[in-house]
């Protein structure tokens, strides 16, 4: 009989063994990962995305997509060929992707969960990778994000160290990232308010102030769908402003906000590339001028944050946590 420990014995026993736990009943020990993805009108990107998570080396324990309405036959797609998804169809298009992604994460059951966009898509093993890294890490770690590659993102991006090193971060891609439900549950989920965009950040304060880390895993790379940087439009620039404010008015010192703005104001005389870690609103003066009355919706979106100010303040909680930097700095 083969000694435990003796893998030398076998070439493959060990690698055959490791496989054989990961993939053991969730009852028996592994823990159990649910996937959480929101949709709107994108359903052949759905169906990849579906097609992916069903090819992990380690399964989804559950996978539950939150749909907004789609008006294109989303719904009847997953409900025909993807029987095993928990399906959630909100009964109008108005819900925020905030508001959508908590419905999914209140509704999730896995010790971890997975973040998804809708037109994300998955390697086969990032399931087993990211529990094998999560196991690796100490308790203190709460989310672990993926690498992502994204249509037109410039070579100077992809290839800065502080991309392609593994590090702790202030905040992490809300479009392929795995977080132990247990943290989720503590920080709070995204802030509602926010609707759309910049609510990840605003939950990695959080997640920093329960006191843990969020880990950027560059060896696990994922492809999106949705081209490099901020979009030029103008409700991507709304809600962006906006919630710059919102998400300064609630986490940062008010000396940081000084510092940060008057950081924003010499920026264009600024030779230095964009900050690899503020990659949504990378290109926003670029958009503030591509966008027709750009200059109008930045003060239309500010006056709506100043609003919501009381609210804001009622939460306000200063992140001090080491990992913590500043979005575009």
């Amino acid at each position: 009989m083969m000694e435990v420990g003796s893998a030398e014995m076998a070439p493959g026993f060990a690698e055959s063994c490791r496989r054989e736990y990961l993939n053991q009943n969730p009852r028996d020990g592994r823990p159990t990962v649910s996937a959480v993805m929101t949709s709107f009108n994108k359903r052949d990107d759905v169906a990849k995305n579906l097609d992916a998570l069903r090819r992990q080396t380690v399964r989804f324990d559950e996978i539950i997509v939150v749909d907004n309405h789609s008006s294109d036959g989303t719904q009847a797609m997953i409900r025909e060929r993807y029987p095993e998804v928990t399906f959630i169809e909100m009964h109008h298009s108005g819900y925020g992707a905030c508001e959508t992604f908590n419905i999914g994460f209140g509704t999730a059951s896995g010790d971890y969960v997975a973040i998804l966009d809708d037109d994300v898509v998955l390697p086969p093993e990032w399931v087993e990778r990211m529990l094998e890294k999560f196991a690796s890490e100490p308790e203190t770690t709460g989310v672990i994000s993926s690498r992502v590659r994204e249509p037109e993102m410039p070579d100077w991006y992809w290839n800065d160290p502080s991309v392609a090193t593994e590090r702790y971060m202030s905040t992490f891609r809300g479009c392929a990232s795995l977080a132990r439900r247990d943290v989720l549950e503590r920080a709070g989920y995204y802030d509602d308010r926010f609707f759309i965009y910049g609510n990840e950040r605003d939950l990695s304060c959080r997640i920093l102030n329960e006191g843990f880390r969020i880990l950027q895993y560059p060896d696990v790379i994922v492809d999106h769908g949705t081209p490099f940087g901020m979009k030029k439009s103008p409700r991507s620039l709304y809600y962006h402003v906006r919630n710059l404010w919102l998400y300064l008015f609630k986490n940062v010192s008010w000396w940081n906000i000084l510092k940060l703005f008057a950081g924003v104001f010499l920026k264009p005389f600024s030779r230095k590339k964009a900050t690899t870690d503020a990659v949504g609103t990378i290109g926003f003066f670029g958009t503030v001028r591509g966008t027709k009355r750009g200059l109008w919706i930045c003060v239309k979106a500010t006056c709506a944050a100043f609003w919501n100010l009381p609210y804001c303040l009622k939460r306000r909680r200063v992140c001090r946590h080491p990992d913590f930097r500043l979005p575009l700095q």
